[in-house]
């Protein structure tokens, strides 16, 4: 009796094992990239992360995880950069190691041109070398307001500065190294000061031309080490022809760099509030994209079908430009974990994350 219960258990788990991975298939075929994008948990926090990863992002299979690390990890290339909370290479190491279990891929993400600064604090980079400031004209208020005098929304350095590459490549590499990345996210979403008229080396220059050159470069620095570039798609989109308008998409002329960027940059392209259908526009330009989502589930939905039916009702050289689908979170990690953990409905990253991966794994039934 005991040897036929075994066997029937052993029996049943194979069949369960056999389903799961037949289910885990179907969906590399429905959607490739099954992702979340999250800030880096702070040190007190890796444990809790790990288990999410093995008890959340696992069982929802998830299969690609972009974290927000910047400067808040304990970089040995260049320890002038360390921001507060900042993770060693062994609590890393613990988040490779969950992801590596399950096949969970992670795209460490360290803002790049853009988003040197927020509201009135400068950030690492800049602190560090205000040599690299594009913009040092432009005093960080004591209250950030938006609108404002300077158009002040986030601080970028200067993509010509012959010393600024030296720098950032070092952090990119280490923290490529640590994570054990191939691919690696630069942000450069929301790019506003960019060929600054006072700049000696960038006034008078084309913006596209700018954001495309700084693009290219840090592409070809990834492609020497054969990792790949992930970037916001933000840029890349016309503002005043779409009626996008100017944060979710460019308002200052560099969306013509879209036809200048090597077609192996991977874009990952949000629209929050209304589901866009901007995704076509990268595929059509043989870029492989990524829908993004944040905060209105009904929207994560709809995004989702629509990359599905993307997918299917493509042509073959599209059908491979379309992705996937990466939820978004903006809060700090223990934010997200209240709402998730609490259930909290209606319009929150938690809800989102959920209602959209329920969706997706209804697809691979």
């Amino acid at each position: 009796m005991k040897k036929m219960f075994t066997g029937t258990f052993l029996l049943v788990s194979f069949l369960v094992q056999q389903s799961i991975c037949r289910a885990q298939s179907n969906l590399d075929s429905i959607l490739p990239v099954r992702g979340l994008s999250i800030a880096a948990p702070t040190p007190l926090l890796v444990d809790s992360f790990v288990t999410f990863i093995h008890q959340e992002l696992a069982p929802r299979k998830v299969n690609t995880l972009i974290l927000r690390v910047d400067y808040h990890y304990q970089y040995q290339s260049h320890p002038e950069l360390i921001d507060t909370l900042a993770l060693s290479l062994a609590e890393v190491k613990k988040i490779v190691n969950a992801c590596k279990q399950h096949n969970i891929r992670i795209v460490p993400q360290v803002n790049l041109l853009g988003h040197q600064s927020w509201a009135k604090n400068t950030g690492k980079l800049l602190k560090a070398y205000p040599q690299f400031d594009e913009n040092p004209d432009v005093l960080m208020p004591e209250i950030y307001q938006w609108p404002n005098a300077d158009s002040l929304y986030c601080k970028s350095y200067c993509p010509l500065h012959p010393d600024v590459h030296k720098v950032v490549f070092d952090v990119v590499d280490e923290i490529c190294n640590a994570f054990e990345a191939d691919a690696f996210h630069a942000g450069m979403d929301e790019v506003f000061f960019l060929g600054n008229d006072k700049c000696p080396r960038c006034s008078g220059k084309d913006k596209a031309e700018l954001f495309a050159g700084e693009v290219t470069t840090i592409r070809n620095h990834l492609a020497r080490k054969n990792r790949q570039l992930w970037i916001w798609g933000d840029r890349l989109l016309d503002g005043k022809t779409t009626g996008l308008g100017r944060w979710e998409a460019s308002f200052n002329n560099t969306h013509r760099a879209i036809d200048m960027i090597p077609k192996d940059v991977f874009i990952c392209d949000w629209h929050y509030e209304r589901p866009d259908k901007t995704a076509v526009v990268f595929a059509a330009k043989g870029l492989k994209v990524a829908t993004c989502p944040w905060r209105t589930p009904q929207t994560a939905v709809i995004q989702t079908n629509d990359m599905v039916s993307f997918r299917q009702h493509s042509s073959a050289p599209m059908k491979y430009n379309f992705n996937g689908m990466i939820a978004t979170v903006w809060t700090g990690m223990s934010g997200f974990f209240q709402e998730y953990y609490a259930n909290q409905p209606g319009n929150t990253a938690g809800n989102t994350f959920r209602v959209m991966f329920d969706e997706i794994n209804k697809l691979g039934q």
